[in-house]
């Protein structure tokens, strides 16, 4: 290290720079998170540029809808809003091993099959492991190029040469540019490196696909910069012991967000599956307590899904409270409401509950559909295999108004329902859905009264 050179510590998680090293950051509180860097006085200073460009009128700017690029994956499509906009960056984020790559892999395929030139590009593989997982998932094209390289200038001018019309980088954390002094997957490294592919998308009007890795606590690695930088930021969720994987849009500046799309992994690869509420309940028996579907909104999509409840005596002093694909706080309130409004004494049993299929739910449009569940299991009485729940609880027992209620029962109807549970406060916004008898409730007294 030279004299003039300077050391400081910047915090992987949030960025922040600090002129000695601690255990914890200042700035965001995250422990262990402050690295080396060395920042050297007059690099990456760029000369001042005699091209300044002319502003033009909103208005005089042609813009089509058709424009955007159809990938060939319907449920990608549906994500990204429609399909690819032009110059757009992309930055796509899951576990390792979730299918990420596999996933570009296959919508690379495509647009070389539709006619487009892609470029995949690995920091992570050689040309030969790229090729044979390739022939694997049978994703191959004649405009369908790979190349393992990690230097961003490297790239940058390859792309500049030979005019693709799509790129992939996997992964971000492994490209690095030359005169950046920190080490790749650095806080600086990660930043520069984006910022220098979201000027190659905006002047070259290039779709540019960032693969990133995640963090422990499931955020992707790299300074938050990175995903305000960026046009859309897809997160491909699921768990490895399920066969299901779930692309959800966090950020969309061409689409709707928090809308997705469901993929199924199997031998060949990443399949479609174009009607997810029929696949989570293909496999719910007839008759079982403590069983209970209802729909949640996924984006503009309505999902029917299974939530399963099991209340069981306890052998320990504290009981066990175990939740999978829903919010822990909102059980327990749900929980709580009903020791106290329906006098179930809960306090002393073990409660587990369970969303079938690996999903997440957040929304409380499913809290009425929790505590049937519940009281199924803990009376050993079924609810009616054809009977859907929709409704948010309130701490005194109401159930009040959720939205989009009509589209959800449309869907249970598609699916065979025939009965339906609502909040009274939304029956009268609610228009007739053939086969389905819809009844409204109040409190969650009544809502038990009428299940059991």
């Amino acid at each position: 290290m030279k004299k003039k050179d300077k050391l400081t510590f910047r915090c992987q998680s949030c960025g922040g720079l600090t002129p000695k090293w601690m255990g914890r950051c200042p700035d965001c509180g995250a422990w262990d998170t402050l690295t080396e860097e060395r920042v050297v006085p007059g690099i990456l200073k760029k000369k001042k540029s005699s091209f300044l460009p002319e502003p033009v009128l909103i208005d005089s700017v042609a813009v089509k809808e058709t424009d955007r690029i159809k990938t060939g994956v319907a449920e990608f499509d549906r994500v990204l809003g429609g399909g690819i906009v032009d110059g757009s960056l992309i930055l796509i984020g899951g576990d390792p091993g979730i299918g990420k790559s596999t996933l570009m892999l296959q919508v690379l395929s495509k647009l070389s099959g539709s006619g487009k030139k892609c470029l995949y590009v690995s920091g992570e593989e050689s040309v030969r492991q790229i090729s044979m997982r390739g022939k694997r998932l049978d994703s191959h094209g004649a405009s369908l190029f790979v190349v393992s390289e990690t230097d961003l200038d490297s790239i940058l001018a390859m792309v500049g040469q030979s005019g693709y019309d799509a790129l992939v980088i996997d992964s971000i954390q492994t490209i690095f540019h030359p005169d950046v002094s920190s080490t790749p997957g650095s806080v600086t490294q990660i930043r520069e490196a984006a910022m220098q592919f979201m000027k190659l998308a905006k002047s070259t009007g290039i779709p540019v696909f960032l693969v990133g890795h995640v963090t422990k606590i499931g955020a992707i690695a790299g300074p938050r910069i990175m995903e305000h930088m960026v046009d859309t930021v897809l997160y491909f969720e699921g768990d490895k012991t399920h066969v299901f994987r779930i692309l959800r849009a966090v950020k969309n500046r061409f689409g709707p967000t928090n809308e997705i799309g469901v993929f199924e992994m199997n031998e060949n690869g990443l399949s479609q599956v174009p009607n997810p509420s029929a696949v989570f309940l293909s496999e719910r028996s007839a008759i079982a307590p403590g069983s209970v579907v209802t729909s949640c909104m996924e984006g503009t999509r309505p999902i029917l899904v299974e939530i399963q409840g099991l209340v069981s005596s306890s052998g320990l002093g504290t009981p066990r409270r175990t939740v999978l694909g829903l919010d822990n706080n909102r059980v327990a309130l749900i929980v709580a409401v009903m020791e106290k409004r329906l006098g179930m004494n809960l306090s002393g049993l073990d409660i587990f509950m369970n969303v079938t299929g690996g999903v997440k739910i957040v929304e409380p449009a499913v809290d009425l559909a929790i505590a049937a569940a519940l009281a199924s299991s803990f009376l050993d009485k079924p609810v009616d295999k054809k009977t859907i729940l929709i409704g948010e609880i309130g701490l005194t027992g109401e159930i009040r108004a959720v939205g989009h209620v009509q589209s959800r029962i449309k869907e249970a109807a598609k699916m065979g329902f025939a009965k339906c549970l609502v909040p009274c406060s939304t029956i009268k916004q609610l228009s007739r859905v053939k086969g389905m008898a819809i009844e409204s409730i109040s409190f969650l007294k009544s809502a038990m009264e009428v299940l059991f």
